[in-house]
């Protein structure tokens, strides 16, 4: 019996590439969850087949995460499908619809972002949670939970206040789910992604461009849904054994603070 990942917003970009790391490692049978792309999700299931050898089980399932019911019937389909959750990966999310100066920016925008970006992954953990700490203990099979955040849960964008205000919440999630959980055994780690070549960023790729050409980080270049796919392999494989409410920042350096 492998331990089971559910990895929200999958079928594309920093998901998929999450999932596909993982499923390289094929030490998990996953869980990708799509809102709307069923084409992408089979897409990525077919490509994580591929790259596990066939030696993993792997389902999809829709769900919008900001909808209650949707959150419910994912995990009841975990359940039913594989009777045990192991490991939550809270990935999915979405930038504004329009980039609004701060002054300007709507309340529809705000309570969409809000909604789907931290509501659906507060109140997916606290199910995912409860589902985790009633499955089996499997030998030697790491407990966690991953939230995907953003370098936005730090840095200042006004024209995208309402993501930033996700983001840092998330990360502030990370913190009490990792105190609360941790008598269950379970890990919470935040990774923080820095600028993700991705379907998301597409929009804004002249922009990024022209601040790597500046010097936007030290290790200069775009990242990839890979990089954030091999640090949530790493928590997986139980290499953080005395961590809890860890932040990764897989960002290239631009974290860091230079003179």
């Amino acid at each position: 019996m492998n331990p089971v990942a559910l990895i929200t917003g999958s079928s594309r970009g920093i998901g998929r590439g999450i999932a596909l790391e993982l499923a390289k490692a094929a030490t998990h049978d996953l869980v990708i969850n799509y809102a709307g792309n069923e084409a992408a999700a089979l897409e990525c299931k077919a490509l994580c087949g591929q790259a596990s050898g066939g030696k993993i089980r792997i389902e999809t399932v829709q769900a919008d995460v900001s909808s209650a019911a949707d959150r419910a019937c994912m995990i009841a389909f975990v359940k039913e499908k594989f009777g045990r959750l192991d490991l939550l990966v809270n990935n999915a999310g979405v930038a504004p619809n329009v980039r609004a100066d701060l002054l300007d920016a709507g309340e529809e925008s705000f309570d969409r972002l809000i909604n789907i970006n931290l509501k659906g992954p507060y109140f997916l953990t606290q199910a995912a949670a409860k589902l985790i700490i009633s499955s089996d203990t499997i030998p030697g099979a790491t407990r966690a939970v991953v939230n995907i955040t953003s370098i936005s849960a730090y840095t200042v964008s006004t024209n995208r206040g309402d993501y930033c205000i996700a983001k840092a919440g998330l990360a502030m999630m990370t913190k009490l789910y990792a105190v609360r959980l941790a008598e269950s055994g379970i890990g919470v780690f935040e990774v923080q992604p820095g600028v993700i070549e991705t379907d998301m960023t597409g929009p804004v790729k002249e922009k990024y461009d022209k601040l790597f050409a500046g010097g936007l980080a030290p290790i200069n270049r775009w990242g990839q849904p890979s990089d954030i796919g091999k640090s949530v392999v790493a928590v997986a494989a139980g290499l953080f054994p005395y961590s809890t409410g860890q932040v990764f920042n897989v960002d290239g350096g631009f974290h860091l603070r230079t003179i």
